[in-house]
């Protein structure tokens, strides 16, 4: 298991930097090593902090209960494959006030993001309702073929680059700042832009993927948060040597 780096640390907060391919938590189906694990491991102490994510029995063929998964300081979560930045709860008083700024958008981030075709506009903003794909239980969609219920989600952009591969291929790299924390938010709202996350398995399947990039080319880089002490910080992840690289081979 490549294993998260620690940014900050003191007695109320832990910020990790993830890197792509690793979990978050299990899902019951897979035994994969998962940063819930890495947690536990280094910080047994968080066994009992926060929230566990509870599975349906149907998931789990062997009960016919819910199924807690434990989250240990757990507030927030990155998809699979996006890396950066994450903060970890360490204690029952800190993970309700992050989970309160969280759901009270007092907290700012801001993602770095590749994607296929070039933005004409330097700037923007989508604000897209988002729900559930009838087509894919994985998905969720921004557009009005979506079904369950619909959730306010605004996601803000920023041309940073425009590229374009030997071949021909355009790209557009962007700066991205969700104000709402809808799951899979920005690689439903790009999709619905009609500029999907290049590499994204889910949401631009069977589409080019420039090497060396071989994940969906979203990062979390940056996060503006009061912690509990009352001190406002901005943690940063720099971008990974494969989402550098590929940028490097475009520019």
């Amino acid at each position: 298991m490549q294993e998260p780096k620690i940014i900050y640390e003191d007695a109320d907060v832990l910020v990790l930097d993830k890197p792509a391919g690793l979990i978050v938590h299990g899902d019951g189906r897979t035994e994969e090593p998962t940063l819930a694990d890495w947690i536990l491991a280094h910080y047994p102490d968080l066994k009992d902090v926060g929230e566990p994510f509870y599975l349906l029995p149907n998931l789990v063929p062997s009960t016919k209960q819910l199924v807690p998964i434990p989250r240990p300081g757990i507030v927030h979560r990155l998809d699979r494959e996006t890396s950066g930045v994450m903060i970890v709860a360490k204690n029952a008083e800190s993970f309700t006030f992050l989970k309160q700024s969280f759901q009270e958008h007092n907290i700012e981030k801001e993602y770095r993001a590749l994607v296929y075709g070039h933005i004409p506009t330097d700037s923007g903003m989508i604000d897209t309702p988002i729900g559930k794909s009838k087509q894919d239980y994985r998905l969720r969609d921004a557009t009005d073929k979506a079904g369950g219920t619909m959730r306010e989600a605004k996601t803000v952009y920023e041309v940073l680059q425009r590229l374009t591969d030997k071949e021909g291929h355009k790209y557009t790299y962007l700066r991205v700042m969700p104000k709402t924390g809808r799951t899979h938010q920005i690689r439903a709202h790009m999709k619905a832009l009609g500029y999907s996350i290049v590499c994204d398995s889910l949401y631009a399947h069977g589409r080019i993927c420039p090497p060396p990039l071989i994940r969906q080319g979203l990062h979390a880089f940056k996060i503006t948060i009061t912690l509990p002490s009352g001190d406002l910080k901005v943690f940063e992840s720099p971008l990974p040597e494969d989402f550098q690289l590929v940028l490097d081979s475009l520019a």
